[in-house]
């Protein structure tokens, strides 16, 4: 679960691209992922790292709410389920009971904060750390985002998001050879969110 936060950490923080062709395009993409206050997603994860012979596999699905966050809901191979507010940080238990997640908070809170702006279409202009690259057309887009500052780029290689009318797929290349993948499918308007999902989220019943 670090990993795929961190991993999502890196969605946020790009500046804005130099053409304006890709300006236009950027803007369209966040214009389509700000018009969806609530999604539905399954999700799969693929981690490849120089020191392992065989990639790790996690899927699941995810919930995100404009103004309240996500909930993770991890399936294969272990169960766990992860509610990210800008505030906290809870973990459901099998019986519904949601329990705080000690240690890391802030930087937590803050990780689900950014996530939020991006997902609602108004990403942090202070943080322009990256170029961007827009490639593709408002049907089927990719952003590619590469570290402007050497210190982040010894470590960040580049990431590279894709997507339509939602965002479908997220790819992390670290310098060290490690590299993150996760492919969004079944990607809808959430709908009708359950008694569970409002307690976790915080939204009003």
């Amino acid at each position: 679960m670090r990993r795929l936060i961190a991993a999502l950490l890196c969605w946020f923080a790009f500046g804005l691209p130099a053409h304006a062709q890709d300006a236009n395009l950027l803007q369209h993409v966040l214009d389509e992922l700000g018009s969806h206050t609530s999604v539905r997603a399954a999700f799969t994860q693929s981690r490849e790292n120089p020191a392992l012979t065989q990639p790790q596999f996690s899927r699941g699905e995810l919930l995100f709410v404009v103004g309240h966050g996500m909930l993770w809901q991890v399936t294969e191979p272990y169960r766990e389920s992860i509610a990210l507010t800008g505030a906290r940080t809870l973990r459901i238990d099998e019986q519904g009971q949601l329990q705080s997640v000690r240690g890391g908070d802030r930087g937590v809170a803050q990780v689900s904060q950014m996530l939020q702006s991006m997902l609602s279409g108004k990403p942090d202009d202070a943080l322009r750390q990256f170029a961007v690259e827009a490639q593709g057309t408002p049907a089927h887009w990719t952003l590619r985002f590469t570290p402007r500052q050497e210190r982040m780029a010894r470590v960040l290689r580049r990431i590279e998001l894709d997507g339509d009318q939602f965002l479908q797929g997220i790819s992390v290349e670290l310098a060290s050879g490690e590299s993150t993948t996760i492919r969004f499918a079944h990607t809808r308007d959430a709908g009708p969110l359950s008694a569970l999902e409002k307690r976790a989220l915080d939204v009003p019943r």
